[in-house]
């Protein structure tokens, strides 16, 4: 290969790697922004809400022009691209995927930090290997069981140290985003056969498109319409959670994978926990002690031992383009 051919090679390296950082670092700012609401009176539900007003529109758009191509290149004869059985399984899965496990994260974080909270949703893939193992025969490694300990001696370590400050509140909103990574493992394996047929992006439109009136019809069931009259800085914080935490990571992803592959963009992924305890410290002010340094250490060794053994295709990465 000539020094000329290399060039464009290395660029489109570089750009995938650029791609990947910052999709992971916007991902990392979700937990961030809801805590910066939840200060300024905004709820949860309210939060998730304008997630879905903002984002939902956005992903409708580009689903439906990737339709209306995926049509055009496959011809008047093909098979349909979408049926009503592969749209309603879709919009099922999205449903769990985006109302059930968002919901839970999201109400995680008005009881913990938003440190704890990162790190016990990037324990996911775990839960995605329990299922694989209990419903497909999937085969365990010793490798991937001492991944599990590892990770989770180290969110131990960190729930003990809050626990002993925050008390109860912490078991509560521990048991929330742990009941978030069982939600979102089971909607990683029910997506993956639904994106293979569809792709990631009509899949994430219809995922959305079904988990946004969802969304809203709990929060016109629980509020006043009147709560979403909100402007300034909470309007802002409104707009980043559903542009700087959702749409944009989801693109930059997609186009990580596109540009260095779904291992690589995997791996560099990781780095995202790192980010959201670094914004919450120097944002939020959350405490940070030897111990959640240590924890926080352990929980990122068990994830990269059980990515070792473990190259994620295509549609594993493609299903977490979008988080909870």
């Amino acid at each position: 290969m000539t020094t000329a051919s290399a060039s464009p090679l290395a660029s489109r390296q570089m750009l995938g790697i650029a791609l990947a950082l910052l999709g992971a670092a916007f991902f990392a700012t979700k937990g961030i922004f809801n805590k910066l609401a939840l200060g300024v009176g905004i709820d949860t539900l309210t939060t998730l809400t304008w997630r879905m007003i903002v984002s939902v529109p956005v992903f409708v758009t580009l689903g439906v022009l990737g339709y209306r191509r995926k049509r055009a290149e496959a011809g008047s004869d093909a098979t349909p691209v979408l049926t009503r059985t592969t749209l309603l399984q879709a919009m099922g899965v999205g449903l769990l995927g985006y109302y059930v496990a968002s919901y839970l994260d999201f109400s995680a974080l008005t009881y913990i930090t938003a440190q704890l909270d990162r790190l016990i949703l990037l324990t996911y893939p775990f839960f995605v290997l329990l299922f694989g193992a209990l419903f497909f025969r999937r085969q365990v490694t010793p490798l991937m069981l001492a991944a599990l300990v590892v990770s989770y001696c180290g969110i131990a370590l960190i729930f003990a140290t809050d626990f002993a400050i925050e008390g109860d509140n912490v078991v509560l909103g521990s048991l929330l985003v742990f009941g978030s990574a069982v939600v979102y493992a089971a909607y990683q394996i029910l997506a993956k056969p639904l994106i293979d047929r569809l792709g990631a992006q009509l899949f994430t439109s219809i995922a959305m498109s079904a988990a946004g009136p969802a969304v809203i019809i709990h929060f016109l069931a629980s509020h006043p319409l009147s709560d979403l009259a909100i402007d300034g800085y909470g309007l802002v914080l409104m707009l980043a959670v559903g542009l700087i935490s959702t749409v944009l990571p989801a693109y930059c992803i997609s186009g990580a994978i596109g540009m260095i592959g779904p291992e690589r963009t995997a791996i560099i992924g990781n780095v995202s926990p790192v980010v959201t305890v670094s914004l919450a410290i120097s944002v939020l002010g959350e405490n940070f002690t030897l111990w959640h340094a240590a924890g926080t250490a352990l929980v990122l060794f068990g994830v990269w031992l059980f990515g070792r053994k473990r190259k994620p295709k295509p549609a594993d990465v493609a299903a977490a383009e979008v988080e909870p």
